[in-house]
């Protein structure tokens, strides 16, 4: 049997996809990446804005065009089960994130084969659609934070963290399998932990000190941290470990404090200057990352102006920004003083304008320095090999580094490239030597 399995949405979602695969894989199902030659499909959606939710439809859509057994599960499937029976009876079946513990029970209801026998989804037995050497490494489901804009609670459901030894061991696994990058995400890895012990007190200063042990990992990364959630503890293991990039991706929505209160967001304007100042203080070469969020309801000209003013002072070296979606059945979509379209868009691309001088200026003062690069891919064409360093994360958010070596390099090795140029949110540059 070969199945093909098509992955929306975000890091975490990928992961889940990869937990499927290894669940078929371990039946003896071939996995393929061709709709047409599988014998069935199964698409994992995101539901999270309504320009993921249009890219679930058209996916499901398309793929039903194979005419394949279609099975179509992930965040769109949880939040939308009943609207998807509806509109699309062709979908053989539909499976919810909470549904997952049952996977493989239901696979064995749909492919019904005596000798196809498949197990549970499980971290230990993922079969990974990213490179094998930066893998990433998924602490925990859910969230608690409760933001009036977002529906990740109503999809995943309260945050939880996944076993301190469980994560550590499939660390060390990835590790022995070839990872040398480890990427840490959750809705929330700040918080990692914290219902685990009675006092709640987190235990990702803990974990990344663990992970650092790991023969053959040469970088761990930290994604998502929620900024009143970083702790000193954190900020001195950061400093202190040489493995951990010091790479701060730290979504922050918006810089005004009536915005902020109105998305119940903890924290305010002036405890973000002080905590990036505070990370800079530190680690002067750290990178920072953020997500901003432009248009929410009751957003003013003057909070806008707050925000590109933030964004001025702050220097972010990478920084993405989206228009409010609003959201059925979250406390903001019926907020009075909705933002007009037009405005979104119009705001969106100001941020986004003043940001891309920010990063060429930033890139062009790479010109000259050497970053230690993980290969990922290779052109033969061009004869150019595509990396990342440590202050490029891996979800093609933060652009490559794009070199050519007078070696022959794999993926997996790791480079010194000397940066030469730079295009677009790429470094151009050289491999000086490789080992």
């Amino acid at each position: 049997m070969k199945v093909g399995v098509v992955s929306l949405g975000c890091a975490k979602n990928l992961v889940d996809s990869e937990m499927i695969m290894g669940v078929l894989r371990g039946a003896g199902v071939e996995i393929v990446t061709d709709p047409a030659e599988s014998d069935a499909i199964i698409v994992n959606t995101c539901g999270f804005i309504e320009s993921a939710k249009e890219e679930a439809v058209q996916t499901i859509a398309e793929m039903h065009g194979h005419g394949k057994k279609l099975i179509v599960c992930g965040c769109y499937a949880e939040r939308y089960r009943e609207k998807i029976a509806r509109e699309m009876p062709y979908v053989d079946r539909i499976v919810g994130v909470r549904d997952y513990p049952q996977f493989g029970k239901i696979l064995s209801d749909v492919f019904v084969r005596e000798h196809l026998n498949f197990g549970a989804p499980d971290y230990m037995n993922r079969f990974l659609a990213t490179s094998p050497a930066t893998p990433y490494l998924k602490l925990s489901d859910g969230c608690d934070n409760r933001c009036t804009y977002c529906a990740i609670p109503l999809i995943r459901g309260d945050f939880k963290s996944r076993r301190f030894d469980d994560v550590v061991a499939e660390a060390e696994l990835l590790a022995k399998n070839g990872a040398k990058e480890l990427n840490l995400i959750s809705q929330d890895t700040t918080r990692y932990g914290t219902d685990l012990s009675v006092d709640r007190h987190p235990l990702l200063p803990a974990l990344l000190v663990r992970l650092c042990r790991i023969d053959g990992i040469k970088i761990v990364r930290v994604l998502y941290l929620y900024p009143d959630e970083i702790t000193d503890d954190l900020l001195l293991t950061m400093a202190a470990e040489p493995k951990i990039a010091r790479y701060f991706d730290v979504p922050v929505q918006h810089a005004s404090d009536a915005v902020l209160k109105r998305m119940n967001r903890r924290g305010g304007e002036a405890m973000l200057y002080e905590l990036f100042a505070k990370i800079r203080r530190l680690m002067p070469d750290a990178i920072l990352r953020t997500t901003l969020i432009v248009g929410f309801p009751g957003e003013t000209e003057a909070d806008f102006a707050k925000l590109l003013s933030f964004v001025d002072a702050i220097g972010f070296d990478r920084l993405g920004a989206f228009a409010y979606s609003r959201e059925e059945d979250t406390p903001a979509f019926d907020m009075a003083d909705q933002v007009p379209e037009d405005v979104k868009q119009a705001r969106l691309e100001a941020v986004m304008k003043r940001q891309k001088k920010i990063v060429r200026i930033k890139n062009r003062a790479q010109i000259g320095t050497i970053h230690e690069t993980i290969v990922e891919a290779y052109d033969p064409k061009s004869r150019f090999y595509y990396g990342r360093s440590r202050a490029l994360a891996p979800d093609d958010v933060d652009g490559s580094l794009v070199f050519q070596s007078p070696q022959t390099l794999h993926l997996g090795d790791v480079a010194f490239v000397k940066v030469t140029s730079v295009f677009g949110y790429d470094l151009i540059g050289d491999a000086v030597f490789a080992q």
